[in-house]
């Protein structure tokens, strides 16, 4: 849980993200709402905290100071990308804040790798470069149809037809099942409900549209 409130904050865009891996998953900028989105998708996430610890450090001129990195994510076993730690402390920023502001962040990003490598963790620095990507747009397409129930007579129908073609594009594989444009459309979220759910598989570092080639896993 976060180690203090969220305040209302009239400038930048707030918020609680809907999420299945955290309680209380405040947002404080888009940047970190879209942060969110993307390590919510992230099958290899299995959980996060915002605003998890307070890290105390001394200014240089011997004055306790306290900064709250924003997110602490918990990455299934090797999952993380870094081979010290499956355990990433998190900090989001705009690069222009960074470059704007660095003399008063360098301190306090210091102060957090050194907590973070104290607890056997790592220290990341995350900003629109590596979050407004791709992969984050079509994770926010797609985590939606995941609230919805999937229509079971609808995942016998799409699974076995993949099955059968092994690959196609998601055009392809509604008209092979239906030529009825109506039929089709029916048909179509429960295709999205499928990759969202990782059951179909496409490359998600590439934007998603109807032309998109899917297949299944073996």
């Amino acid at each position: 849980m976060s180690v203090r409130a969220i305040p209302k904050n009239y400038r930048n865009l707030t918020g609680l993200a809907n999420s299945q891996k955290a309680k209380g998953a405040f947002f404080e900028s888009s940047l970190e709402r879209d942060f969110l989105t993307m390590i919510e998708f992230d099958s290899g996430v299995e959980s996060y905290d915002v605003q998890p610890v307070c890290i105390s450090w001394l200014d240089t001129n011997g004055r306790e100071r306290q900064y709250t990195p924003d997110v602490l994510v918990n990455y299934r076993p090797k999952h993380s990308g870094f081979p010290s730690s499956d355990i990433i402390l998190c900090e989001i920023k705009y690069r222009s804040d960074i470059q704007k502001n660095w003399g008063e962040l360098k301190p306090k990003f210091k102060a957090a790798i050194r907590y973070a490598k104290e607890q056997g963790w790592y220290f990341k620095l995350f900003t629109e470069h590596e979050i407004r990507t791709v992969y984050m747009e079509n994770a926010r397409f797609l985590q939606p149809y995941l609230r919805e129930k999937l229509d079971e007579s609808h995942e016998h129908l799409i699974l076995n037809a993949l099955l059968a073609m092994r690959e196609c594009t998601v055009e392809q594989l509604i008209k092979s099942l239906f030529h009825d444009k109506w039929a089709q459309a029916e048909l179509l979220p429960s295709v999205w409900w499928l990759i969202a759910a990782k059951r179909i598989s496409l490359d998600l570092n590439l934007p998603i549209t109807m032309s998109s080639r899917i297949w299944l896993e073996r």
